[in-house]
């Protein structure tokens, strides 16, 4: 490799061209550290890795997601697959699309490959409705799996979640600080477990907060399809209903509920506050800037490779539920109450 590359991989990875020189080459003296320091500027800058350099994989793990076109599904993914690879795995990445495979079918493949774990993202495991014996299959066929997004006490795993009750409470917060008095909850299915828990969080919230009674608060509700049309279509129902803030289970829900204010001539903060859920990645760059709940997505993300390779090591992590903790982030898209003629 000639100087001018040399240089370049050394400034990308903040070492001197010596020690990458010795990476390159395979030389001793090399903490395993800056080693990979080295490989991911090799990687950036779009350099093919020498054949030393190519890691022999410890094995192949299954990662199954719903359509990534939610940009919160990429970035679990994006996650995932680093801590993954660093690890020595080989992520084997199944997507879930309407009319495509099911998650058994993709399951069932992935067992035929040998792999040596599987991951689940926001899958059957979320949806109350579903038969969980398929998990308990699994299990007997000796593949160790971690789940992401959706608890069940019928499931003998490990499972990552936000705090969805939580997250709740601090939107409502958010807007009652704010002034707000009629605050809508746009979500999803009532059948998937994080919905039913921001369901759960919002009445208390609207309870603790505005001293509204269980059943008022359960009318300030409209369920749909977490998507942006999903997120109009609730917006219009709760606007109707004299709404001046709507908090989205989604970010994608938020822009819905945007777009659906502003087709009624609306302006976002100004005539109505939005809170999205999320905070996936450009959301900052939205039209305004989106409030949101963030999900720890890295910690999450690395909890689960975690506690799935302790899993595959013969040591079974916990089987329940590991809880991580949300965080509002307030940007453009909330602002004081304005009363409504």
């Amino acid at each position: 490799m000639n100087t001018a590359r040399l240089a370049d991989i050394a400034a990308q990875a903040g070492v001197s061209e010596a020690t990458v020189s010795r990476v390159l080459n395979g030389k001793p003296g090399v903490s395993a550290t800056t080693r990979q320091m080295v490989i991911a500027a090799l990687d950036v800058l779009g350099y093919e890795r020498p054949t030393r350099l190519r890691q022999r994989s410890a094995g192949l793990i299954g990662l199954i997601t719903p359509e990534l076109s939610n940009p919160i599904f990429p970035a679990f993914t994006q996650v995932i697959e680093q801590v993954l690879t660093r690890y020595g795995y080989t992520p084997v990445l199944c997507t879930q699309t309407p009319g495509g495979s099911t998650e058994d079918e993709l399951v069932e493949l992935l067992v035929e490959r040998g792999v040596t774990g599987i991951c689940f993202i926001s899958g059957l495991h979320a949806d109350t409705s579903a038969d969980t014996e398929r998990y308990a299959r699994l299990t007997g066929k000796g593949v160790p799996f971690v789940m992401i997004n959706g608890y069940s006490s019928k499931i003998a795993a490990p499972f990552i979640s936000p705090d969805d009750r939580a997250a709740m409470q601090m939107a409502v917060q958010h807007l009652v600080g704010l002034g707000h008095r009629r605050i809508g909850l746009a979500v999803g299915p009532a059948r998937f477990v994080p919905v039913e828990r921001k369901l759960e969080g919002f009445a208390e919230a609207m309870r603790t907060r505005l001293g509204m009674e269980p059943a008022e608060s359960a009318d300030l509700v409209q369920h749909s399809l977490f998507s942006v049309e999903g997120g109009q279509a609730a917006a219009g129902a709760l606007l109707d209903k004299g709404c001046t803030a709507i908090v989205c289970g989604s970010d994608l829900m938020a822009f819905g509920a945007i777009r659906g204010a502003r087709s009624r001539g609306l302006s976002v903060p100004g005539d109505v506050s939005v809170v999205g859920f999320d905070d996936s990645p450009l959301i900052a760059f939205a039209d305004p800037p989106l409030t949101t709940i963030r999900q720890p997505v890295e910690a999450m993300g690395a909890a689960a490779v975690n506690v799935l390779l302790e899993e595959i090591g013969g040591n079974p992590a916990q089987r329940g539920e590991f809880v991580f903790q949300p965080e509002l982030v307030v940007r453009g898209s909330t602002g004081a109450a304005r009363p409504r003629p």
